[in-house]
């Protein structure tokens, strides 16, 4: 069954995003696949909105399921202050070093023998959900991948449904891993992280608040379910309606373009009421 908004049982349009929703927020963070971009690639003004905000001194910083491999790429070339990778299991930014120069800091909720040991886990779970599960397939992104196995469902692969989706999950929950369903893959690790953890972690690290009225979360599927639970500034772009079943609170509000053109809204709009 589905679940409900925080405020009752709808999706708010964007429209209604007050100024006082706004004045507190030092940053926004948003998911990547289908909400900065449509259909696997990046909309160009969602890209340009990212520097915009920051241009107008709010932190920007993606939360994403996506690889390490391109958390260092995004978090050295994107108009961003840091990015959240592998669902909270990693966080990279741009700062100093011991040594005093700026510098990429990668930083591991595992240390790296523990990482080692839970990939070697997870080829087992490989094994069966490629077996057990006819059409899925390896994500592409996976050897760029430290803690987690990312199953395809509909990035590479034809679209598949919610049984097959399911039966993935099923195929994770019975190894006694975690796992959470984004809009294209499953990803499974072991250990205890979300994106919530990850963000909390990347504040830290920058010296700022993680405080949930300073930032706003835009998204568009389940394993953006802990971030829209916490932050009242809490959005999904349109296409996020494909997903509500397997979200047990819902956003806030709801832009009405879908993936990148969505994002875009939310940022005109924050822009817009802080002006």
């Amino acid at each position: 069954m589905p679940g409900t908004s925080l405020q009752g049982d709808r999706l708010r349009p964007l429209g209604e995003l007050a100024a006082a929703d706004v004045a507190p927020l030092v940053g926004i963070l948003f998911d990547i696949d289908d909400t900065v971009t449509l259909h696997g690639r990046i909309v160009p003004a969602a890209f340009d909105a990212m520097a915009r905000a920051r241009d107008a001194g709010l932190r920007m910083v993606p939360v994403t399921g996506r690889p390490a491999g391109w958390v260092d790429h995004i978090a050295r070339m994107w108009p961003v202050d840091g990015v959240v990778g592998e669902n909270g299991g990693l966080w990279f930014h741009m700062g100093r070093g011991p040594d005093g120069v700026v510098k990429l800091q990668r930083r591991f909720l595992q240390p790296e023998a523990e990482r080692a040991l839970n990939r070697a886990r997870l080829e087992a779970v490989r094994e069966a959900v490629v077996r057990e599960v006819p059409g899925c397939a390896i994500a592409s992104d996976q050897p760029y991948r430290e803690l987690d196995l990312a199953v395809d469902f509909c990035e590479d692969v034809p679209a598949m449904g919610d049984e097959a989706i399911d039966r993935i999950v099923g195929v994770f929950d019975r190894f006694g891993a975690t796992s959470k369903v984004s809009s294209i893959h499953v990803n499974g690790w072991f250990g205890v992280f979300d994106k919530l953890s990850g963000f909390e972690r990347l504040a830290a690290d920058l010296g700022v608040t993680a405080a949930p009225p300073a930032w706003a979360y835009i998204g568009d599927s389940a394993n953006d379910a802990p971030m829209f639970a916490h932050f009242p500034v809490s959005v999904g772009v349109a296409n996020v309606d494909a997903f509500l079943p397997r979200i047990p609170v819902w956003p806030r509000f709801r832009t009405a373009g879908e993936g990148g053109y969505g994002f875009t809204q939310l940022v005109d709009r924050i822009l817009e009421l802080r002006g």
